[in-house]
């Protein structure tokens, strides 16, 4: 169970048209990496790519929420690259405040099928050749918003708990598989998704600079790639609070925030 490298083959990266996807892969590419690029918005990603050379940004787009896409889009990477896809990062995410009073199914299940069933995706059509080479490496972007319930973050937080427990259980099987797994959960981070939050947003952080800490705890083996740490710590701690001392220090600190 190690880190991948450029010279074990293809790294694949969805969400790469834009923010953190967008950053990691231009990362990637500057680092050695043969980076396949996906996401539904082909022209954003012919842009990245054509300031390298066409042999190592492969533009792949497809719509994580389609299986098959996610399926027919591995075959053409591994058939373009000649080689198979060793680090799979599944970054593609979709965000929208939600709360008791704007509760809405379509929106739900939109976020749960961009961020829960597009990962899915991913790791079925990934799954099958890293278990048969017994090497790989997968990277699961989730969120600090899946440690506890925050305010307004009802399916967006369902959707990025789901994935932090899918990636750890899966690191279970890591050492019998051979396939390193990974979850990168991000505090606030200036992207188009988040540049329509009109609330305090603690500790944002470029994509740029989330870029380089996420490339940085890839060459590791650490299943936790989180940060900033001035976040991540007391959100840890307050999951470990009973209920009632939970959702009174999380109201003590919503009315700070306000003022």
């Amino acid at each position: 169970m190690t880190p991948m490298q450029p010279s074990d083959g293809v790294a694949w990266i969805t969400g790469a048209s834009s923010g953190i996807g967008r950053e990691v892969a231009r990362r990637l590419l500057d680092e050695g990496w043969t980076v396949a690029l996906t996401a539904r918005r082909q022209a954003e990603l012919a842009e990245l790519a054509r300031r390298y050379p066409a042999s190592r940004a492969l533009v792949v787009p497809a719509d994580v929420t389609d299986a098959a896409a996610m399926k027919s889009a591995h075959a053409r990477i591994e058939e373009i690259a000649g080689r198979p896809v060793a680090l799979a990062i599944s970054n593609a995410g979709a965000w929208r405040r939600m709360g008791a009073a704007d509760f809405d199914v379509a929106a739900f299940r939109h976020q749960i099928e961009v961020n829960v069933m597009g990962t899915a995706h991913m790791l079925a059509a990934v799954l099958p050749g890293m278990l048969a080479r017994k090497r790989g490496q997968i990277a699961i972007v989730a969120s600090v918003a899946g440690y506890v319930g925050l305010p307004l973050a009802t399916a967006y937080g369902a959707s990025k708990a789901a994935l932090i427990h899918m990636a750890s259980s899966l690191r279970f099987e890591s050492e019998k598989t051979g396939i390193l797994v990974q979850v990168i959960n991000p505090g606030f981070v200036k992207t188009p998704l988040t540049d329509v939050n009109k609330f305090p947003m603690p500790f944002l952080l470029s994509a740029e600079d989330a870029a380089a800490r996420i490339c940085r705890g890839l060459r590791g083996t650490r299943f936790e790639i989180a940060f900033p740490w001035q976040l991540v710590l007391p959100l840890k701690i307050t999951r470990l609070l009973p209920w009632r001392l939970f959702f009174a220090a999380a109201r003590a600190a919503g009315s700070r925030r306000a003022r």
